[in-house]
């Protein structure tokens, strides 16, 4: 007997990072037939895929050949792009440009999947209501503005014949994500406040803002039924993935507070506080809905138990 053909074979950029995992662990579980290449970001000693080489990217896909590519692979905080944004240009625009440029030449079968931002709508969040697809981007950061181009120039690839899907996710969350995101900096003093590492003070930015959160399994279960339905979306369709209800970040605070295991007292840090915000940002999940049945199933709280849970565990003592 011959061996077993392969299944189609997807390019993950990005796969070593926080949701890159959480989408490699969910399609092995939902298509264990599929190939993932998961190339790793650079490392000292030059291995992995440089996002940012233009001529390495080309070879890898030439050489991959792969049926789907996800782009993940980004400088993701805005904080991180504010004091680099030369570097996130570099990456979320440049390293963009250089995969599709790649796709097109090397492999233009293949099914292109980006992942923008819900930062790329920007000022349009400041009516307060639910942002549909339709609304204008207009960023207000270095980060929203790398991933709003990044977005068009998708987007302009598809009108040229690319096959492409954009989602662009709200805020979302889970164990393993980075301090740089909210609930994780809230659950990490938490965690150190229980060890005796931090005294019984938060230190938070603002409280009054409402932002729309998810569990980041239910963000991977839609791009993973985006990439099931590549076939049949039109070129370029863009998704909003968000839950549509919008939360105060102090409320968020509160319900990790409920799950601490000490008394901690609140205070307002004015050096954590971000300029340009947008008192409330919330997004209209309808089209993902529709097209993809699509709806979040994990209750927030156990989603901030899980992250609470993991700063703990990263305190532990090791032996």
């Amino acid at each position: 007997m011959g061996e077993q053909a392969a299944g189609p074979r997807l390019l993950l950029t990005g796969g070593h990072g926080f949701v890159g995992r959480y989408l490699t662990a969910a399609l092995a579980k939902t298509h264990p037939d599929w190939v993932i290449d998961a190339p790793n970001s650079p490392t000292p000693d030059g291995a992995g895929l440089d996002i940012v080489d233009a001529d390495a990217v080309a070879a890898y896909v030439k050489d991959a050949q792969p049926d789907m590519v996800v782009h993940l692979a980004a400088i993701a905080a805005v904080a991180t792009s504010v004091q680099a944004p030369r570097q996130a240009w570099d990456i979320n625009l440049g390293g963009t440009l250089n995969l599709v440029l790649a796709i097109q030449e090397h492999a233009p079968k293949a099914h292109l999947l980006f992942v923008s931002s819900a930062e790329v709508y920007g000022a349009s969040l400041k009516s307060g209501t639910p942002a549909t697809e339709q609304a204008l981007l207009q960023p207000m950061n270095p980060y929203a503005a790398t991933k709003a181009s990044a977005d068009i120039l998708v987007r302009q690839a598809a009108f040229a014949g690319l096959s492409a899907t954009v989602m662009r996710p709200f805020n979302h969350t889970g164990a393993g994500q980075s301090e740089s995101f909210v609930a994780p900096s809230f659950a990490g003093q938490i965690a150190r406040i229980e060890a005796g590492l931090q005294a019984p003070v938060m230190s938070v930015g603002s409280l009054d803002e409402e932002r729309d959160f998810l569990d980041v399994h239910d963000v991977v279960r839609a791009y993973t039924l985006a990439l099931d339905a590549r076939t049949t979306l039109a070129a370029g369709a863009v998704f909003n993935v968000a839950s549509g209800k919008p939360l105060r970040i102090g409320d968020l605070l509160e319900r990790l507070l409920r799950q601490a295991r000490t008394r901690i007292e609140v205070r307002v840090d004015p050096a954590r506080l971000r300029r340009a915000s947008v008192p409330i940002a919330i997004g209209d999940p309808a089209h993902l809905q529709k097209t993809l049945n699509w709806r979040p199933e994990i209750d927030l709280d156990e989603t901030l138990a899980s992250v609470l849970d993991d700063q703990r565990r990263q305190l532990a003592p090791r032996g």
